[in-house]
């Protein structure tokens, strides 16, 4: 498992179809090392910060293995921070990524907090009117770090396990219950069982558990 690419970019308004669209997704690569924060890489930056960005979502990774498939459905290239992420890396996938898996990665320590939610952006940014969704079909969302240690990532580094929690909830796992299985009590408080799991994926589950018990 390393990092392919380190990719940032700060808030920008651009043209598309006709209209001004502010967004951060335009990330773009860097050479040499880079410092992360508890909220960020330096020198990037999110438009929308009520559904990006924060602690829980302090760097946002794509696995580098889709892009094949993206460029088979889609006739096109995909290239590092061509989903908006901060990390592009190899080895580590949804279905192995669980929450609360805590990474050395350079200096820094970071851990898996939460998928990655595609939202419209992404598809204007390629303009592929289906992309959020064929990324939520797929399982191919990627995945939020949040930041446990500041310290300095550059490419080519490893990322190395140092615990992973008991209830090894794949990052898969707990996309197929979010946006498939939305009735299912049992895996949703599973789940919310375990703690390094995001304040929004929680207040989700939270939220539907009530709903049901409810109805």
């Amino acid at each position: 498992m390393k990092v392919i690419s380190i990719n940032v970019g700060k808030p920008k308004t651009v043209m598309i179809d006709g209209k001004p669209l502010t967004t951060g997704i335009f990330k773009e690569p860097v050479s040499g090392p880079l410092f992360v924060a508890k909220l960020s890489f330096t020198g990037d930056g999110q438009a929308d910060l009520v559904h990006h960005g924060g602690r829980d979502k302090a760097i946002c990774a794509y696995p580098s293995e889709h892009f094949t498939e993206w460029e088979k459905r889609y006739h096109r290239p995909f290239s590092p921070g061509a989903f908006g992420e901060n990390l592009t890396l190899k080895g580590l996938t949804e279905d192995e990524a669980c929450i609360g898996d805590i990474f050395s990665v350079g200096t820094a320590v970071i851990q898996v907090s939460q998928p990655r939610q595609p939202c419209f952006k992404l598809a204007k940014r390629h303009g592929l009117p289906d992309l959020p969704l064929v990324v939520q079909q797929t399982g191919r969302t990627g995945f939020y770090f949040r930041v446990l240690q500041e310290g300095v990532i550059q490419q080519g580094d490893p990322l190395i396990l140092v615990e992973r929690q008991p209830s090894r909830l794949s990052i898969d796992y707990v996309n197929r219950i979010y946006y498939e299985e939305k009735n299912n009590v049992e895996a949703m408080r599973t789940i919310l069982a375990e703690p390094a799991l995001s304040e929004s994926w929680r207040n989700v589950f939270a939220a539907r558990i009530s709903a049901a018990a409810n109805s």
